[in-house]
């Protein structure tokens, strides 16, 4: 398993654009799943996409169109490029690995996004 620590996050205005790092301490090549969850105040986490080891991504459909997860293995880094930012999408990110087995996943401590004007 690894440990995660997520960077980029910050306060942006309406329309602005972020992009989200997530660094793991070892390998990511053969992690099943790399993801970003997003949690606003007084809501539950939620899954905002995901990159799967065939490098097929899923997202959430309040993103569609906006938000593009990518992977980059020789650096160990998950990436979450965000445009087109909009005032529902300020909450704490967090980075997760997801094994599919018996263990448990590993999280970020969560970098906070805030987008208003």
């Amino acid at each position: 398993q690894v440990q995660l620590v997520e960077s980029g996050g910050g306060l942006v205005q309406p329309g602005g654009s972020l992009r989200l790092s997530c660094a793991a301490s070892g390998s990511i090549f053969s992690i099943p799943a790399m993801g970003w969850y997003r949690q606003a105040a007084g809501k539950q986490r939620e899954l905002v996409a995901r990159i799967f080891s065939s490098d097929t991504t899923i997202s959430a459909d309040s993103v569609k169109g906006r938000f593009t997860i990518s992977r980059d293995n020789a650096k160990n880094t998950v990436y979450l490029q965000m445009n087109n930012l909009k005032p529902d999408d300020t909450g704490v990110y967090y980075c997760n690995a997801r094994y599919f087995d018996n263990r448990a996943d590993d999280w970020g401590q969560g970098t906070q996004v805030t987008v208003s004007s």
